[in-house]
Parts: structure tokens; sequence; C-alpha cells
């Protein structure tokens, strides 16, 4: 190309959540813990979860052929196919591959892309991914197609109700209602075992919970000071702060982690700023002027201090990006671009316009990025940003009409997956009624493993 394409970033996006979920707080009485437990102190009041008639490529499947058929998108207009998820079926296959069957038919295989996995950044490696591909010299004028999918499980324990399922997909290309700034993009990236899978027989994690929840605060750290650094040098603001945010989205594995995450930028915030401005923006933190952010992980003072700090900015950039956590659970991958949906279905396009958004992504292991998103100016009716805002319309009745299950119904649901999740041959047994026109849904596995899908009907 003769020159870079113009405002690349996100055309359009499409979500689905599983057709069933468990009241928390129907959990906490089953689970015999103290009333709040989940929902005060997770956060969290719903959680969407898999029967067997629903896996990775069906999530995928779904997803990406509801945004195809709800833009109405020609699929010879797709160059790029990339998935993320952490959700593995098979060690050699990816889902991409799956998801072929969307295209083949018509004859459109000259897709690139394959599959990223890391625990919950895969989603983000495909979105870059596919923003490198559109602006570098291999793109050919095509969009891309990112997908985000992931099924979160846990055995019985206080990580269980931290799970949840979801897919969402994103249509990547030039003139898009919401740009990806370019030259801010900040990582950090280390080794450490904070969450990881390494038995290839159980769909469960290992975990350690106090160490995953520093290592999330310290990548947050080290990506928001990078991403200040490269803001004042490319987007010419001269000196960096929440202030020039509009809303602040993070990856979110319970609501309670992201409440906490907010105040963290706070502390950030306090700690760039100077001396006088500190001071008088942020009283609460004052007695902690030369505190070093590396000795605060555990110091609730600071905390507390931070979260009296941020009540007001919390309330105005990131707790509407929520709902779709606090009703549905962790998706892992797509959490984070939950929070975008959720962020944007509770704004009007006109309130929209000309905003910037930052976006903090982090899988385990550990992978984390923070980036920003520069909304498009004009949101009048007509708009392209109008547009993708009134597609999103379905969201809130979805997660409405889904089915509410008992929790020791949820409970043979996750103990049948531990038992059936590798099971070849293997025919599901979970009835079809309860999902949506539209779901694809595991038929059966035979007994080489390959699994067939059906559709219900439209």
């Amino acid at each position: 190309m003769a020159q870079w394409p113009k405002d690349v970033g996100i055309l359009a996006i499409e979500a689905i959540f599983p057709a069933q979920y468990v009241d928390q707080e129907d959990l906490e009485k089953f689970d015999n813990v103290s009333a709040g437990k989940y929902t005060k102190g997770l956060g969290q009041a719903k959680m969407g979860f898999c029967t067997d008639r629903e896996d990775i490529n069906s999530l995928c499947l779904t997803v990406t052929s509801n945004l195809l058929r709800r833009y109405n998108i020609d699929k010879s207009t797709i160059g790029r196919l990339e998935v993320g998820t952490e959700t593995i079926l098979d060690k050699s296959k990816s889902v991409k591959t799956v998801l072929m069957q969307l295209f083949e038919e018509e004859g459109h295989t000259d897709l690139e892309g394959i599959d990223s996995k890391n625990a919950c950044y895969g989603g983000t490696a495909a979105l870059f991914n596919s923003l490198n591909w559109v602006e570098s010299s291999a793109w050919d004028g095509r969009n891309a197609l990112v997908v985000c999918g992931d099924i979160a499980v846990y055995p019985r324990g206080s990580a269980r109700p931290t799970g949840g399922a979801g897919a969402i997909a994103m249509l990547v290309g030039p003139n898009a209602p919401l740009v990806v700034d370019r030259g801010v993009r900040s990582s950090h990236m280390q080794h450490v075992y904070d969450f990881y899978k390494p038995n290839p027989l159980s769909e469960y994690p290992t975990v350690d919970g106090h160490l995953s929840v520093k290592c999330y605060l310290s990548a947050l750290d080290k990506c928001f000071q990078r991403y200040c650094t490269k803001a004042e040098k490319n987007l010419g603001i001269k000196q960096m702060s929440l202030d020039h945010l509009d809303a602040i989205l993070f990856h979110s594995p319970y609501c309670k982690l992201v409440r906490k995450s907010l105040a963290r930028l706070v502390l950030n915030d306090f700690v760039r700023l100077p001396l006088d401005t500190k001071l008088s923006k942020y009283p609460p933190l004052a007695k902690f002027a030369g505190v070093k952010l590396e000795e605060t992980y555990t110091d609730r003072d600071v905390e507390k201090a931070s979260i009296d700090s941020s009540e007001e900015i919390f309330a105005k950039k990131t707790a509407k990006s929520l709902r779709i956590s606090n009703q549905n659970g962790n998706m892992y991958t797509p959490s984070l671009y939950g929070g975008l949906i959720s962020h944007l279905t509770s704004h009007s396009a006109s309130e929209l316009a000309g905003t910037r958004l930052a976006l903090f992504s982090y899988g385990s292991g550990l992978s984390s990025s923070m980036f920003s998103i520069k909304v498009a100016a004009d949101g009048k009716p007509g708009s392209p940003l109008h547009k993708l805002v009134s597609q999103l319309a379905f969201i809130n009745p979805m997660l409405e009409r889904r089915t509410r299950v008992p929790p020791e119904d949820y409970t043979k649901v996750l103990s049948d997956r531990e038992s059936d999740h590798k099971l070849a041959p293997y025919t599901p047994s979970a009835p079809i009624d309860a999902l949506l026109p539209g779901t694809y849904y595991l038929t059966h596995v035979d007994e080489m493993h390959r699994r067939t899908y059906a559709v219900v009907p439209s």
C-alpha cells in the first residue's frame, strides 16, 4: 500500500453467552458460605455455564456466524481470521480451522491467521495481530475477523464462583468507529506460575490466588506507566493522567478485582503527578507522598486510601463496563471485550463520540498490555458509530432471557464434564430447547474424537 490505511480499529462487534446461569446468592447457600461472600466479596451476581451441548468450537461458530449475519458481511471481504482461546479441545487442530466451515463452502479459503493462546490474553494477541496485518505490507485490502472464546470452570471450592463462559467476535479494518491508537500500546511479559493448566486430562487450572492478584496489579502498574510515557510522546499530551481518559476498562476475573485495579491506577496517577497537583487531587493519599509502588501490594492502608480517592472516577469511568462480568462471570480471553461491550451499551452514540477509552488486558503466566481506543467524533444517526451501538441492542435482552439453574444442577453439569469431556465416542445428553436460535451445538464425538455440530433453527 502507498500509505497506512486510515483509522484502523473495530468495525463491528458481537457476543454470545451460555443459555443458562447459576445465581451467586443461590451458590453461596449451596456451598454453605457466609452470605455475600460471592456477591459482595467478589462483586458477582450470576455465572453463565455450558452444558455438554456447547464447547469452545460451538461457541466460536455461533458468535462468528451471528456477526456475519447481523452485519450482512460478504465473506469474500475477510482476509484474516484469528482465534484467541485457552480452552483446548485438541493439541494440534486449531479452533480457527473449525470456523473455516463457515467460509469454505463458498470457496473463501484464503484467510490468514490461526489460534493464539496464553490464558486470558489470547484475544488481545489476536486483535493486535489483526491490527498489525491491516497496517502491514501483507494487507490486501480485506478486513480481519478476531474471535475470542473460553469456558472457565474450576473445581469445587473458593475459585468456582469465578467461572463463566462466552465468546466475542470483532471485525477489524480501516475507517472504523472504534480506532485503536497508534504508538501507545504498552506491554509487560514475565515468567510466573500464578495460573496454569499443566494437566491435559483436566479442564481445571492450577491457581495461586494471592500471587495471581499481585501479578495482575504489578503488570497493571508497569503497563500504565509505559502507556503514559508513550501517550505523552505520541499523542501530544504534556502530562498524561487519568483525566485524559474518558473510560478505563479491565480484564475482569471478578468485579471486585476491577474495583481495586481502578484504585491502583489512581495510586499510579498520584505517584506520577507533581507534588502540589497530587496533594490537592487525591487528599486521602497525601500521607503516602513518597510511596514506592512495588512496596504497596499488600499494604491495606494504601489500598483503602486509593479506593477512597477513586470513588468518583470508578463510578464515572469503569463501573458501567462491569455489567456483563457481573451477570455472566469470567469469560477469560473475551472478558476485557465484554467490558467494552458493556461500556458501549451503557451510553448513547452521541455520548461516546470523541471519547478515549483505555483497556488493560491480562493473561496469567504472564502476558499483559494496555492500549487505547479513540471513538469516532460523529455519533449522529446513520454514522458508523451509531450503527455499531444500535446493533448491540440485543445484549441486555439476551442476558435477561437466560434460564436460572439450581446450584445442584450446575454442580452435576461440572461433575459430568470432569468425567465426560475426553470421552470418545460420546453423545451429549443435555436438552437443546433452552438454546437460542442460531446456536451451534455438539451432536456427537465419534471414536476418533471427531466432533459434529448442528444449529438451532432460526
